[in-house]
């Protein structure tokens, strides 16, 4: 079994996020780490909209990231801090959108280890050095400086090491240009370790510790260290030099202290509590992250806690000594793994998980009725400060960044019968959860809609003089006639713009500077700017049947024998015919022109679809004009035909559009007029009219068949996708200053003004928000509703939070003296009706082993909940199945496993239960039949065989329905640890086991016994199985890995022809193991968790394969490679790319994709399709060595992707 690892959707949640000038321009760029890969993105600073510029794959784990800029310098660097075992500094070159990789320096060994540095990384505020850090032991210092020709280099590490130390944090310090600082939050454990009784570990205290470089003696030296009260998590720097008083602020339990060396004294602030809160009031609060925002004039810090309040941090100073600390309350956001303040005025908060979103600062918080909370305000001790959260008001959101992490529960099915199947998705945590509907296809964003008068058949959008930057017409066709809308503030008719209005138009264009053309049945239209109108008629009756135009040149056909007539513009804008006419062989039916491109006369080549299912290119040059120089054949007749070049050095592309809904992309050589290089993609089940649009200042294509595809280029690669939107009819690209780079098209009798949104995404999402974490869901086939459980620990039920407001309302009655009883009573009533949105204020914490959980049915068409059920505070719902009974036919069970007082560490429940329901065909209730109370949480359940297998802990039974609760018929001791998952075909069942992998059990029916037949010799820490055939399965686990078991032919036929089964039962294996051992056919690590598993068909009309789903957002497919030949030439692409394409943080591919186990018979796609980024040089030599052509290899890559997905 060989298989092929695709990507088709990166992963959406973000690890970190850094900010800064990195493409050199004005404008700052934030990079974001998702993981395993890096991201640039740019906001725009008038539309607030962000872009991302470059997504790359960096083939390793990115630990941590950090801007650095030299003194001087304008442009800011990017260190890497990841499992490479080395440090990498990356600089982000903006001609040619990539990330280049200045330095790297080997350290240590690879793999993310407790010694080795790169879990920490931070610079010296002014660019001189940079400290990286493990999380134990080690720490390496590196100095920046410049060479003669002015490029960035790096000294050799010096070593600040210190055995038995455990690193929370660190940070550079402020310190000017004196010798660079760096202050680290240490513990140290020696002590600790050595004390059998565990005093001495609770009663070490954390230690502020400052390192400094000495760069006259190049060494690093402990220079001073000081115990903490409290323990800190986060270490924030405090500019220092000339723009303020250096320092640190040092973030820790309850407390943020601001702290400095010299004769500066500490000054505390306690972190302000909300009022009312319903949080136990003894649980300490800690800020989780920050950002700095510092001009010349002045400095403050947002720091956010974690329940999600922004706080605004001011410095007040008095002869460099820090006096007095403030705090404000600034606004409520959702929780953050980064914050980044912009330049321009935006904060951009990188969401732990849920959707990242982009806000302007419309206030700095300064002139309003928010009380400001100071150091030097009196305070009891143990007593805080009180505030009460409110909707933004500081805070404008501008742009939301879908992000799907993560992703615990995922089908992909065709409910809404599309054709194409759908994503259904359970993601996020908590109260930012969602429901999501992922369907393939670009978002549209409908700008306008208006009726027309009659039923249009094209429609075009012109430009009044070659310079200006939007249309100024929209031009309409009917059957009968034309119509002109001009483009302002609105749209309106105008008759005065010379077009013909009583005739319908075949095309129309700006020709030349500032002049236009109609092409009608009759003849051509020549429009000057100072409406001076040239017609030529064409002859006889003999009318024109198709046409192409671009800014200097026309053809047309004219009906009956296909004769093309060419008119080409001359250099005082008068249109003149070519002498000579071409009679084609067959009748013309579609006809394109390239652009002129820039600093040239015409474009050299016209293509001509005609009805004998051929493409003829023809010369336009004047030596040779209308001269054929190639031609294909199709197989069938050309709908529409349309020249582009979308790749900058890579020639013109022809695209046809077939009658038969196929969709053909060839080469079309710039100088010669050869075809090459056809690519082919099935688009649906009409003919295919083509139309060219800009995207991103170039040229795109979009194809129309019974949907709408946009052909174009993000980020250097080709994108076919198709449109989340109704089918169109005709369309033309639109740009005005609403809506720079959109399409106007009709559908119907309408006509639409469109945006595209989200260039680069594979999926439109369909969002439904959800109360709890989803933990997984099933679909009622009859209804097509979805049965989603969710369930969160830490958390009340709305019954038990009523209940808890209602107490606390009544003791702040109670607490109030007998004057202030009416006030109080007040105040409680309030709070009583107060009611935040816990998505974004975040749900209150019950305490450890409060657990709530609803049973919810939904529907999937419109994302609306038919009904829910919620169950009692403490128990927990975590597995639900359909089960037909044998002893009930005709009726459908809904099975739900629930825990009661359930607590994780150490591990013990109360009791679980096993909830029956009634179905009924309707799917929109559940009737509750019966409870069966069982030993441990039934993490697992399945149908089999007219009964339900349940997996209670580590003890898989098998129930039958009776009448008062469920009748436990057979039973299997031999499970070590947990079962994770349980599935079944004919009479055998397959369960993974949370430690020991999967177990091949086989059902005996006679002796009514569960026999462990096969299983696992590797330790595998399963969360997500999939049966791929009867003795197949695929596991993914806890570390990365996506591993392929199979049971070998000839043990599962010896266990099929055991009658007794007594051999399976009595021949133990090795330490208590079973007596046949599964064989491994494929392992490969993704570097993410994969949470499901499915095998599916991506595509109408595609092969299956295995699609899996991610912690971090991210989804996958593997598919089958179905001959030894192709993998052959993938095994060999694969190893010329990992010598031609070193990974940019260092890490070897081989041993990455090989972290746990070795990789074995898988391929990695996303290395293997980036051959398409490589220069042409490259590509040529890695073709070479394969025997084919640069072409041949890219076509192969594009077979297989679309072959299974998209």
């Amino acid at each position: 079994m060989y298989l092929y690892n695709l990507t088709l959707q990166r992963p959406t949640g973000i690890v970190c996020a850094v900010h800064g000038n990195l493409s050199g321009s004005k404008q700052q760029e934030i990079a974001v780490s998702r993981g395993r890969i890096i991201d640039i993105l740019k906001p725009d600073p008038n539309t607030g909209k962000v872009h991302t510029l470059l997504s790359v794959e960096v083939f390793g784990v990115i630990r941590t990231l950090q801007a650095f800029r030299l003194t001087g310098s304008s442009k800011d660097f990017l260190v890497v801090g990841s499992d490479s075992g080395r440090i990498v500094i990356l600089e982000y070159n903006l001609q040619k959108n990539i990330l280049e990789k200045v330095h790297q320096e080997t350290f240590g060994k690879s793999g993310c280890r407790r010694i080795v540095p790169g879990q920490t990384i931070t610079c010296d505020p002014k660019g001189r050095a940079v400290m990286i850090g493990a999380l134990e032991k080690q720490k390496l210092v590196y100095i920046f400086n410049r060479d003669a020709q002015a490029r960035l280099t790096i000294s050799s590490p010096l070593e600040a090491h210190k055995a038995n130390t455990y690193l929370f944090a660190m940070c550079g310090v402020d310190v000017g240009f004196e010798n660079p600082m760096f202050a680290c939050l240490e513990i140290d454990y020696e002590e600790a370790d050595n004390d059998t009784t565990g005093q001495t570990a609770k009663d070490t205290r954390q230690q502020l510790t400052y390192y400094e470089l000495d760069l006259g003696l190049n060494h690093v030296v402990r220079k001073y260290s000081e115990p903490l009260e409290e323990f800190g998590n986060i270490l924030i720097t405090v500019p220092g030099g000339n723009d303020g008083p250096s320092g640190l602020l040092v973030c820790s339990e309850n407390f943020l202290t601001y702290k400095n060396l010299g004769d500066q004294p500490d000054v505390r602030i306690p972190i302000p509590r909300r009022r009312n809160d319903l949080d136990d009031p003894d649980r300490g609060l800690i800020f989780v992250c920050s950002a700095t925002h510092k001009t010349r004039s002045m400095f403050f810090f947002l720091l956010q806690t974690e329940q999600g309040d922004i706080f605004k941090v001011t410095l007040e100073v008095d002869q460099d000594m820090v006096t007095e600390l403030k705090m404000k309350y600034f606004d409520t956001v959702p929780l953050a793994s980064s914050l980044c303040v912009l330049k321009t005025g935006f904060l951009f908060v990188a969401s732990e998980f849920g959707n990242h979103y982009l806000y302007q600062i419309a206030h700095l918080g300064e002139n309003d009725d928010e009380p400001e909370f100071s150091s030097s305000m009196p305070l009891e001790e143990g007593e805080t400060f009180f505030f009460a959260p409110r909707s933004l008001r500081n805070l404008v959101l501008v742009d939301e960044l879908d992000s799907m992490s993560p992703i615990t529960a995922c089908q992909i099915t065709d409910l809404t019968n599309e054709d194409t199947p759908q994503i259904y998705a359970a993601c996020g945590r908590g109260p930012r959860s969602t429901f999501r509907i992922l369907r393939h296809g670009l978002e549209i964003s409908e700008m306008a809609v208006s009726e027309l008068p009659g039923s249009p058949n094209a429609v075009w959008t012109v430009r009044k003089h070659a310079d200006d930057e939007f249309d100024a017409y929209i031009i309409v066709s009917f059957v009968n006639a034309t119509l002109v809308l001009s483009i302002g503030e609105t749209v309106e008719e105008v008759t005065d713009s010379g077009f013909l209005g009583t005739t319908p138009t075949l095309a129309c264009a700006l020709i030349g500077e500032d002049a236009l053309i109609q092409v009608y049945p009759e003849g051509i239209r020549h429009i000057r700017a100072d409406h001076r109108v040239n017609e030529w008629r064409s002859p006889g009756k003999r009318h024109i049947t198709c046409c192409a135009v671009n800014a200097r040149q026309v053809c047309i056909a004219l009906h009956g024998g296909g004769e093309l007539v060419y008119f080409e513009l001359d250099p005082t804008g008068q249109l003149n015919e070519y002498t000579e006419r071409r009679a084609m062989s067959a009748d013309v039916v579609s006809m394109a022109l390239a652009s002129v491109a820039v600093d040239e006369q015409r474009a050299k080549f016209l293509a001509v679809g005609l009805s004998d299912n051929t493409v003829r290119v023809i010369s336009l040059d004047p030596t040779d004009c209308l001269a054929p120089v190639s031609m294909q054949a199709l197989p069938a007749c050309p709908e529409s035909l349309c020249i582009v070049q979308q790749l900058a050095g890579s020639g013109l592309f022809l695209n046809v559009g077939l009658q038969n809904g196929v969709l053909l992309r060839t080469l079309l050589d710039s100088v010669t007029g050869d075809l090459s290089d056809t690519r082919t993609r099935y688009l649906g089940t009409q003919a295919v009219r083509l139309f060219r649009v800009a995207v991103q200042g170039g040229q795109a294509v979009l194809a129309m068949s019974s949907r709408a595809w946009l052909s174009y280029v993000f980020q250097s690669r080709f994108h076919l996708t198709p449109l989340s939107y109704e089918a169109l009819d005709h369309a033309a690209g639109f740009a005005s200053e609403q809506c720079p780079e959109g399409v106007v098209a009709i559908a119907g009798n309408t006509l639409r003004i469109l945006a595209l949104e989200k260039l680069g995404a594979v999926f439109n999402q369909q969002a439904t928000p959800l109360r709890f974490t989803p933990r997984k869901f099933v679909i009622h086939q009859p209804s097509c509703n979805i049965f989603l459980i969710e369930t969160d620990q830490n958390t009340f039920t709305q019954e038990s939070k009523t209940v808890r407001k209602q107490q606390m309302a009544e003791e702040m009655v109670e607490a109030a003296s007998e004057r202030e009883r009416e006030t109080a009573a007040e105040i409680a009533a309030a709070f009583l009706q107060e009611n935040l949105p816990e998505d974004v204020f975040g749900a209150p914490k019950a305490g450890p082993g409060m657990w709530a959980s609803i049973v919810r049915i939904m529907n999937p068409l419109d994302g609306s909940t038919i009904n829910k059920i919620e169950l009692e505070q403490n128990e927990a719902a975590f597995s639900l199945t359909f089960v037909k009974f044998a002893n009930r036919p005709g009726e459908q069970y809904l099975l739900i496993g629930t825990a009661k007082n359930l607590r994780l560490v150490p591990h013990s429940c109360a009791a679980g239960y096993v909830y029956v329901y009634r179905v009924p065909p309707t799917g929109d209730r559940i009737d509750f039949i019966h409870r069966t109370e069982v030993e441990d949480v039934p993490q697992a359940m399945c149908e089999f065989r007219g009964k339900v297998l349940i997996g209670v802990g580590r003890l898989l039974r098998l129930y039958d329905m009776g009448k008062k609760k469920l009748l436990r018929k057979c039973e299997n001791r031999h499970i070590t640890h947990r079962i994770v998952t349980i599935q079944s075909m004919g009479s055998r069942v397959y369960l993974t086991d949370v430690i020991d992998s999967m177990l091949f059990i086989k059902y005996k029916a006679p002796e009514n016994q569960l026999v462990i037949f096969a299983d696992d010799p590797h330790q595998r820490f399963i969360t997500a199985s999939c049966l791929l055939d009867y003795n197949t399965a695929a596991l993914a686990d806890k570390f990365g890995n996506l591993s392929v078991v199979r049971v070998p032919q000839e043990i599962s036929d010896e266990v099929e022809d055991d009658p007794t089964g007594n051999k399976a039962l009595w021949d133990r294996g090795w330490c208590n193991g079973a007596s046949q051992k599964s064989d491994v056919e494929c392992v490969f690590h993704i570097g993410d968790v994969a949470l499901t598993l499915q095998r599916s068909t991506l595509i109408p009309g595609g092969s299956e394969s295995l699609v899996y789903t991610t912690i971090s957002g991210a989804i996958g497919a593997l598919a089958p490679i179905q001959s030894h030949e192709d993998f052959e030439f993938f095994q060999h692409l694969e190893m010329h790319m990992r010598q031609e394409m070193p990974t940019l943080c260092g890490r070897d591919h081989a041993a990455y994709r090989s972290y746990f186990f070795p990789v074995k018979s898988v391929i990695d796609g996303d290395l293997c399709e980036a051959f398409n980024s490589l220069d042409s040089a490259k590509q040529k030599s890695i073709a070479e060595e394969l025997e084919r052509l640069p072409t041949e290899v890219s076509k192969k890559l594009e077979d297989i992707r679309t072959h299974y997905a998209f």
